[in-house]
């Protein structure tokens, strides 16, 4: 596989925190929500529509493609709504629309702009794709597909040369990390059914991540679900299968996380930046797969499986609640000043101490996410070893830090040494 021809990789921001960590760590594509109409409407930050030119601004210096999330259902009184958001994408250069509602789709084409196909329409055979190539240029597929499906699909493309709406031939993207759905292509109503709170609308209550007790109704028995969360799947991770991945014939890879921190967009974007370019390099190796997989689990995870891309049936569940992450982030400060000229961040310190040696974290809507080794710092003005709640700290840094830059620390959690 030729440099030419490496795969896109297509990153999560849900804020602007996040949209930094991508581009600064090599994400050749972002997407994102504005306003409500995504399906992280509610766990993400999300942008507003006057973010837009700032988004594209900052993108295309480092030429990052930029995609605008409008992928839930779609009502009456949403239209208005939506209009309104392609129309100022348009004006803002925004590179396409990912949606699934066919008016959505519709409005976007109208207004010129480009649109990729959500997995939420679940396409699974080339039929389908063939009907929608009729009006976009990149879709999506299913994420319940076998690699060998995808494969057949992206052969008849070629075989076919079925091409979109700009006279390219369609472009296959697939989820390669992050969270995964008990169902059909995150189609789930569990959420909307216990609080009327619509997982479709992208605002899920994530019922799914729970432990449960199950009742016999007519015995009255209870058993107790408490080694494995059976509606709550490991995460998806293909760093190890990458190459498989490539040669499905896909173009786009796409990272789940747009309600994850910028730590989490930084460590997952760096390590597929760095396994796509061994591919392409021809260096993608076990001893790299090993490396990468130690670095993914040092970010929020629910544990990690392939997914369906191999055949396996469902049954990968988490055996507990919550992030597996071998390490975990403390709030300690907020910044104060940066000195450009002696390169020198002042941070407060509001919550708990620091000390040299330690691993810390800083994190801003410019900063995205730095982390380093704290090797040496000034306490109060003096050179000091260990800083604590109160006192102001100075520390050598190569880059520039704000007010709305936050210092943390981070430390080994129980996952650490399993």
């Amino acid at each position: 596989m030729s440099v030419k021809n490496k795969i896109e990789l297509m990153a999560p921001a849900g804020s602007f925190d996040s949209m930094q960590a991508a581009i600064e760590n090599g994400a050749d594509s972002i997407y994102f929500g504005v306003e409500q109409l995504n399906m992280r409407a509610r766990a993400s930050i999300n942008f507003t529509i006057d973010d837009l030119p700032e988004i594209v601004k900052r993108c295309s210096e480092k030429k990052v493609r930029t995609y605008l999330t409008l992928n839930t259902i779609i009502y009456d009184h949403d239209l208005s709504i939506v209009k309104t958001l392609i129309n100022a994408a348009k004006k803002a250069n925004i590179s396409a629309v990912i949606a699934m509602d066919q008016a959505v789709i519709q409005v976007a084409r109208t207004a010129g702009l480009e649109v990729h196909i959500s997995t939420q329409i679940n396409i699974t055979n080339i039929e389908t794709l063939r009907f929608y190539a009729m009006f976009a240029d990149t879709i999506v597929l299913s994420r319940e597909l076998s690699l060998r499906q995808v494969k057949f699909i992206t052969e008849q493309i070629e075989k076919d040369q079925i091409k979109g709406p700009s006279g390219r031939l369609v472009e296959i993207e697939i989820f390669g990390h992050g969270a995964l759905c008990m169902a059909v292509s995150g189609k789930c109503y569990m959420s909307l059914h216990s609080h009327n709170s619509s997982a479709n609308r992208g605002a899920c209550k994530q019922n799914c991540r729970k432990k449960y007790t199950v009742i016999d109704q007519e015995t009255g028995v209870e058993m107790e679900l408490d080694n494995e969360y059976i509606m709550s799947p490991k995460d998806l991770c293909t760093i190890d299968i990458l190459d498989q991945v490539v040669n499905a014939g896909i173009k786009v890879l796409k990272i789940e996380g747009r309600g994850r921190a910028p730590e989490y967009v930084a460590q997952v974007v760096r390590s597929y930046r760095n396994a796509i370019d061994a591919i392409a390099e021809g260096t993608y190796d076990k001893d790299k797969v090993i490396s990468w997989m130690k670095e993914l689990g040092t970010v929020y995870n629910r544990g990690f499986w392939n997914g369906y891309y191999l055949g396996q049936k469902l049954g990968e569940w988490s055996s507990e609640s919550g992030s597996h992450a071998t390490q975990k982030k403390v709030f300690l400060g907020k910044g104060v000043h940066y000195f450009p000229k002696a390169k020198v961040g002042e941070f407060k310190i509001d919550a708990y101490g620091v000390k040299v040696g330690d691993k810390i974290l800083v994190t801003g809507p410019t900063t995205g996410a730095k982390e380093m080794e704290l090797k040496t710092m000034l306490v109060n003005d003096v050179k000091q070893d260990e800083a604590k709640k109160g006192d102001s700290v100075t520390i050598k840094l190569d880059f520039r830090i704000r007010q709305s830059d936050k210092l943390y620390k981070i430390v080994k959690t129980e996952f650490a040494d399993k």
